[in-house]
């Protein structure tokens, strides 16, 4: 049964590592799924069936994020023979009703981050206030979490602006100076900053000490030297990849690259902030439970590493191309192919294997660690085929 089939397929991406039968299961479901659908007609019974193992194909239930999927599926059960059209109708009006709670929240995110004059005070950065937005939503998309969207979406801000600092307009003399600013997390240290460098850390040093002090007064729990730590482990890695671009240091190897790369990508930060906007709330009675997690979190616990691995693998599939073309070589496909002497095609090929590794390793873990999860799901969704999920206009709105 075609149904059968598809399901093992799916049910295929939940193995853990060792698994062998799944892998092979995934193998041989795969090529049945691409051969039945040569062989399969156009008529309308079957419309619906290649359109869903279309969509599998390209990436399984388990990698989706659930609300573009709550949306390609509502739409592609208007070909579905026997869709209960009134359920149909519920389940738009339900989807509506959270589309409209997110449009106020990017609404609200954007007063906050023009109002202060940031946006215009650090023009030079790229407008992200969208793709944070989305990265928000991804991790809590259900209505009522709109606050703690809120605070993801400003942390998201600051990460993609910091990122353009050290990528292009900062030099590296002002880069180890902000590195360190935010390393001692000292207010009195801005005086040796540049004026945009100045803007920018005491916009970042309020806001996370803003968030802090709301968790503080909840739970009782000072944070801000776990916030401070994160932040500035991610600046030391931003400004080694600066210093490989500068040529400042040799190229790095491709273990080296990675090491320092699940780092830089942001995902340690992203999910950090991530459990004390959110997940905090349901682990802070117990104290010794509540230190045992904040250890877990600050010595960087697999969790945090390999979605964050899969961030950085799946951003460097999706960009590594335009960047050897403009010589831009530090990512992971030109670090592997320097170091096996492949061309880029197979270095591609591993890097999937890797993600694929990424995933079993993380499965085990998956359902205990839901936000972690949702990330997951996320980043890999992002880099593969997020364009395709919007309308022409950018809406997820559906009429």
């Amino acid at each position: 049964d075609l149904k059968d089939i598809l399901s093992l397929y799916e049910a295929s991406h939940l193995a853990y590592e060792g698994e062998d039968i799944l892998d092979k299961a995934k193998t041989h479901t795969t090529k049945y799924l691409k051969n039945i659908l040569l062989e399969m007609d156009s008529s309308d019974n079957y419309e619906f069936m290649k359109e869903l193992i279309r969509h599998s194909l390209e990436i399984p239930l388990h990698r989706r994020m659930v609300m573009l999927e709550a949306r390609w599926y509502i739409e592609s059960c208007k070909k579905k023979e026997g869709t209960n059209m009134t359920l149909l109708e519920l389940a738009k009006l339900e989807f509506n009703i959270a589309q409209s709670v997110l449009q106020q929240d990017l609404k609200s995110v954007s007063w906050w981050w023009n109002n202060p004059g940031l946006a215009k005070e650090l023009s030079f950065s790229r407008d992200r206030l969208v793709e944070c937005f989305f990265v928000a939503v991804s991790l809590m998309y259900e209505p009522q979490f709109s606050s703690y969207r809120q605070g993801l979406r400003k942390v998201a801000l600051f990460i993609t602006t910091i990122d353009d600092i050290y990528d292009i307009y900062g030099t590296m003399s002002e880069l180890e100076l902000f590195t360190d600013a935010v390393e001692r997390w000292d207010i009195d240290v801005v005086q040796s900053l540049p004026n945009y460098m100045k803007i920018c850390f005491l916009a970042l040093y309020n806001t996370i000490n803003e968030m802090a002090y709301g968790f503080l007064r909840k739970h009782g729990y000072n944070i801000i030297p776990n916030l401070a730590k994160l932040w500035a482990d991610m600046l030391k890695a931003f400004l080694k990849e600066a210093k490989w671009s500068h040529k400042e240091i040799d190229p790095p190897r491709f273990s080296e690259y990675l090491e320092n790369a699940w780092r830089s990508v942001s995902g340690t930060v992203i999910l950090v902030h991530t459990y004390y906007l959110l997940d905090g709330d349901e682990h802070m009675n117990d104290f010794d439970s509540t230190k045992k997690t904040l250890l877990q979190l600050m010595t960087y616990d697999k969790i945090l590493r390999w979605p964050s691995i899969i961030f950085r693998l799946c951003n460097d599939l999706a960009t590594s191309s335009e960047e050897i073309a403009r010589g831009g070589t530090v990512n992971s496909i030109s670090c592997y192919m320097n170091d096996n002497g492949v061309n880029e095609e197979q270095a591609r090929q591993h890097i999937k294997v890797l993600i694929d590794g990424a995933w079993k390793k993380m499965n085990q873990e998956l359902f205990f660690y839901h936000k972690g999860y949702n990330w997951f799901k996320c980043v890999h969704e992002i880099f593969s085929t997020i364009n395709d999920q919007f309308s022409k206009d950018g809406s997820l709105h559906l009429s």
